[in-house]
């Protein structure tokens, strides 16, 4: 549903908020607006329209919010370190937050058009049967190409500062494009900014160079700037406390790279294929930014992701050699299934109609999924944190994930999604993981 000007005859709810803030009816006294009036009314009354739509959307939280709290956290997805259940203020506030992102990111203006169903279920058909004879789905690591390495010749490098941390900014040419043929590719290839790709990177407090640990931090949905990106990661802490440099790769049309107002828009759209190349193009992206770490002199390295990072690290997990450690943090691992779970329900039934979700989706999905593949780090520097009360990454893809990592070190925090940034539980279980599995010199605080 999108909402234009005015409609032909001068109905639209836009011209009517316009006559509504700034014309008198005839039948009024005879006094002219003034000038102030005449300025400021249409802002007002545009302001009041766009208000009531937001407050709207933005109210569905809290009967969910309340659904929740009413509900009580079953054993089924309580696993690894936890404490006794409960519920408290803090946590109603941040599943209301949540609640509240969810139902904004569902604006009617973002709702596939009925011409939509068709295109995407046409392409999502055209993939099962490329996939399927090309053996990408049976095999999925064989979807993934090598990328070449990325030297210090193909860098261009600038200078920022942001949360009190002095960063380089280094881009280059990403060089990926999807396979010839494949469905969506040539609108994934007209995503001009994201041809490129860019990283921050913060070296360790003392700025010696030499050899020394990394790690690769990847941003969650609707992030990629340094700004958000070194608050979100917790950047500040564990360079401090580990001593480790860190890179902070920007997601496909994230960030810099976006092309539409919302950093991120397109990669998780209706557009089920944009999601598939925008994984595969994060894995050849972050295993570019790896080999020029390497020749940086890393002596260990290890990931860290959350939300829409984490999976990006699980997938990465399972594919490229050589990595130390790796912590998914309030991981979403099955996107057909969230995009079940989460879509409005006249959306999910004509989905189901269109054969949008289920048997094609799933199965072009598992070449770019992590629970297709074998996790090459050692099971003992695996570590997934996850929230109680998410309502974006519902706790069931992180207990998906902890099986399929052969139930690694967990901690569950009492919180939302959004909730893990002010988690004290949470940074101090991150920083323990690096800590044990050999970065920085500092001990483990113990239990979590």
């Amino acid at each position: 549903m999108t909402y234009t000007a005015c409609a032909p005859d001068g109905s639209g709810p836009w011209q009517h908020a316009l006559r509504a803030g700034s014309v008198q009816p005839e039948a009024a006294a005879p006094r002219s607006p003034s000038l102030v009036d005449r300025v400021t009314g249409p802002y007002r009354t545009i302001t009041r329209f766009l208000e009531r739509r937001v407050l709207v959307r933005a109210a569905r939280a809290v009967p969910r919010t309340l659904q929740f709290l009413r509900t009580p956290i079953t054993s089924g997805t309580v696993v690894g370190t936890v404490r006794a259940q409960r519920h408290s203020l803090g946590l109603a506030i941040g599943v209301a937050a949540d609640e509240a992102f969810l139902a904004m990111a569902m604006a009617p203006s973002r709702f596939p058009r009925r011409a939509d169903y068709a295109r995407v279920s046409a392409e999502l058909a055209d993939a099962k049967q490329m996939f399927s004879s090309r053996g990408w789905i049976s095999r999925p690591a064989t979807y993934h190409r090598t990328p070449p390495p990325l030297t210090s010749e193909d860098v261009r490098t600038s200078r920022g500062w942001a949360m009190g941390l002095g960063y380089e900014r280094i881009a280059y040419d990403s060089g990926f494009a999807p396979r010839s043929g494949e469905p969506g590719a040539e609108r994934w290839m007209g995503y001009e900014p994201n041809r490129q790709a860019v990283a921050a990177i913060v070296r360790r407090p003392d700025g010696a160079d030499g050899p020394r640990p990394w790690l690769v931090c990847v941003h969650g949905f609707a992030m990629g700037s340094p700004f958000m990106d070194f608050t979100g990661l917790h950047t500040a802490r564990l360079r401090r406390t580990l001593g480790v440099n860190i890179a902070l790769p920007v997601l496909p049309l994230h960030g810099s790279r976006k092309v539409t107002r919302m950093s991120g828009e397109p990669f998780l759209s209706f557009d089920l294929m944009n999601t598939v190349h925008g994984f595969s193009q994060a894995v050849w992206d972050i295993r570019r930014l790896l080999s020029w770490i390497r020749a940086q002199g890393a002596t260990t390295i290890g990931l860290y992701g959350v939300s829409l990072g984490a999976y990006v690290v699980a997938l990465l997990a399972g594919i490229e050699d050589g990595l130390d450690a790796v912590v998914a943090g309030i991981p979403m691992v099955d996107l057909p299934a969230l995009f079940h779970q989460q879509s409005p329900a006249h959306i999910r039934a004509r989905s189901i109609e269109h054969h949008i979700i289920g048997s094609p989706v799933e199965e072009v999905f598992a070449a770019v999924s992590p629970l297709s593949f074998v996790p090459k780090v050692l099971q003992d520097r695996r570590f997934i944190f996850a929230g109680h009360g998410d309502r974006l990454a519902l706790p069931e893809h992180a207990h998906r994930l902890w099986e399929h990592w052969d139930r690694p070190g967990i901690s569950w925090y009492w919180g939302s999604h959004v909730g893990y940034v002010w988690s004290r539980q949470v940074a101090t279980f991150v920083e323990d993981s690096f800590s044990a599995s050999g970065f920085g010199c500092l001990p483990p605080h113990g239990g979590g």
